[in-house]
């Protein structure tokens, strides 16, 4: 599967850096102790050749051994401690750095702007706080110490090197400044890869959950292959954008080892002829070699977590990419007081709204009320604006033009959360979320009783069910064989527990029996007498007695009326009628 090559500019990386030092800013007073213990460490790493040169010095000048053998041991001890320390330290610093990210990405995706959120696949979205995240762990914490670590050891190393043999140090550095420059070389690439296997695996994400989540039709459309080769195409695509990058990191890895590893023969080499010529003593370049061999685990240390922060700058490019959705501010505003205010307890006045990249408005001019008490039926072709109304009285979507009142209040002058507040809403898809009933019933009112959750479930016709499994309130949503109509029924439970003063109910009763619909029918009369129930319906049967029906047609209040007027003056809403099988009404005689 080809794919477009992406690339980071260097302003981009820097950003990107940016945005990793982000995370790590609240826990950077930890992070400085962090490396303060690995400046212990690799203190103790550096001073050993030194201990070691000094016991075979002793040998060959025949003294005690005890001081230096000592300060050797004293030095494993000390190294070994401030390195324990460090693993553990930097270890839970990374969890937290992972704990924050995904934390600010929930908190994102569930106050984003539903605009900004519905286009984008909910697998994808899930992936980015997964996945994503996971990545931050070594590049915003041990990847920047261990750097820093590695570069002081290297440092030091060098500058003990040069106290050692300044001709040796020579052969040395050559070898690292090659190395520097074909890791550099390297580096961006990995980049690269790492961002579009992480690409990979959001896309992979999305198709996975749109297939999973129609999997009856996928099932029955005999699809099954198909949507998996969709799937694993994904996943080779990211497998292979992995391997890319792992193999220059394999590349980059065994240049810097091999490379030190030439070093040190060529310095072996040559520093014995420089013993057999008497210009430095075996205890020096015994030394020498020890620092010569230390140099190849900075090295290594500092190609691999180069390698490891450029998945991170991959990473936090994705994770920035997720601060565009934009956030709702529910807490600017007035709080919508409760309480009769008039007759009409929502206003449309001229209300239009476009969807961006639409040819024509979604609603176009829209001017209505919503009775205080009473059902308003809203109906119309497919693409008629009914949803969008409903999201506009939810605050999902503000007007372009004109505006919507709340008991006379501006709903740019209310705080979203306390409209939200006074409507109680029931989907079309009806979703349960994962928990037990009580808490799916319980969802809106979690401070509600179990009374009132019974009495919720038995005005659905409900509580019979409940009762009979085997948990009660308390079964799984999981693992209950619950069919569309029952959970359509705990939806509309879930929003009735505490009577809302306003109740929005997307095609409400889609699923259900007869029966159990002029059940439902009752619930909604009984709330309607105190309360505004307003209903989308495609099945016109579910609202003939509403007290108003609004008739809409592209994005256009058409007609309103009962369903006698309508039917007696609107021909679409006689077509609409008639497409249904519906009855006429009897003539008033």
């Amino acid at each position: 599967m080809q794919s477009t090559e992406i690339s980071i500019p260097a302003t981009g990386r820097a950003q990107h850096l940016m945005l990793l030092w982000s995370f790590v800013r609240p826990h950077r007073g930890r992070l400085l102790l962090a490396l303060c213990l690995g400046f212990g460490y690799t203190a103790a790493a550096l001073a050993t050749p030194l201990a070691t040169k000094w016991i075979l010095d002793s040998v060959g000048a025949d003294s005690s051994l005890l001081q230096p053998i000592s300060l050797l041991l004293g030095l494993l001890v000390i190294g070994a401690g401030f390195g324990l320390a460090e693993w553990i330290l930097l270890g839970r610093i990374a969890e937290h750095i992972v704990l924050d990210a995904r934390a600010s990405l929930v908190r994102r995706f569930f106050r984003g702007v539903l605009p900004d959120l519905q286009f984008r696949p909910p697998g994808e979205l899930v992936t980015r706080v997964t996945s994503d995240t996971l990545l931050l762990r070594e590049a915003a914490s041990s990847s920047l110490i261990y750097l820093i670590n590695g570069a002081i050891s290297l440092v030091g190393t060098l500058i003990l090197m040069a106290v050692l043999d300044v001709p040796l140090l020579l052969c040395t550095l050559v070898a690292v400044l090659v190395i520097a420059v074909l890791a550099g070389w390297l580096m961006p690439a990995i980049a690269v890869a790492q961002r579009q296997a992480q690409e990979s695996v959001g896309r992979l994400g999305g198709v996975l959950e749109g297939g999973l989540r129609a999997v009856r039709t996928v099932k029955s459309s005999g699809s099954e292959e198909r949507e998996s080769r969709r799937v694993i195409a994904h996943a080779e695509d990211s497998a292979g954008h992995a391997v890319r990058a792992v193999r220059i990191e394999a590349i980059a890895w065994t240049v810097a080892g091999s490379g030190i590893q030439l070093a040190i023969i060529v310095i072996l080499a040559y520093g014995a002829w420089r013993v057999h010529a008497g210009a430095i003593p075996v205890s020096t370049l015994v030394a020498f070699l020890l620092y010569a061999f230390g140099l190849v685990e900075p090295v290594s240390e500092m190609t691999r977590q180069l390698a490891q922060l450029q998945s991170g700058v991959a990473a936090a490019a994705r994770l920035r990419e997720a601060e565009t959705i934009r956030t709702e501010d529910v807490s600017a505003g007035h709080t919508a007081a409760t309480g009769s205010f008039g007759t009409n307890v929502l206003t449309f006045e001229d209300v239009s709204v476009t969807y961006s990249g639409a040819d024509r408005a979604a609603v176009a001019g829209l001017t209505a009320v919503v009775p205080r008490r009473g059902h308003t039926a809203i109906v119309g072709p497919s693409g008629a604006g009914k949803t969008t109304l409903f999201s506009l009285m939810l605050r999902f979507h503000e007007p372009d033009s004109g505006r919507i009142t709340l008991d006379g209040k501006d709903y740019s002058d209310l705080r979203i959360d306390s409209v939200r507040s006074r409507i109680g809403y029931v989907e079309q898809e009806t979703p349960l979320l994962t928990g037990t009933i009580r808490e799916n019933v319980l969802y809106r009112h979690p401070d509600a009783t179990d009374t009132e959750a019974w009495a919720a479930l038995y005005a659905v016709g409900l509580a019979e069910t409940v009762r009979r499994l085997p948990g009660g309130l308390d079964e799984p949503v999981a693992q209950t064989s619950l069919s569309g109509g029952q959970r359509q029924r705990i939806a509309l439970a879930r929003a009735i527990v505490r009577r809302p003063e306003i109740l929005l109910l997307d095609e409400a009763t889609a699923q259900l029996d007869g029966r159990t619909e002029a059940a439902v029918q009752q619930v909604i009369r009984d709330i309607a007498r105190d309360s505004a129930v307003v209903t989308i319906a495609h099945r016109l049967s579910t609202v003939i007695d509403a007290d108003t029906i609004w008739l809409l047609e592209d994005g256009a209040l058409r007609a309103a009326g009962t369903h006698r007027e309508l039917y007696a003056g609107d021909e679409l809403y006689r077509e609409l009628v008639a497409a249904l099988r519906i009855s006429a009404p009897t003539p008033v005689t």
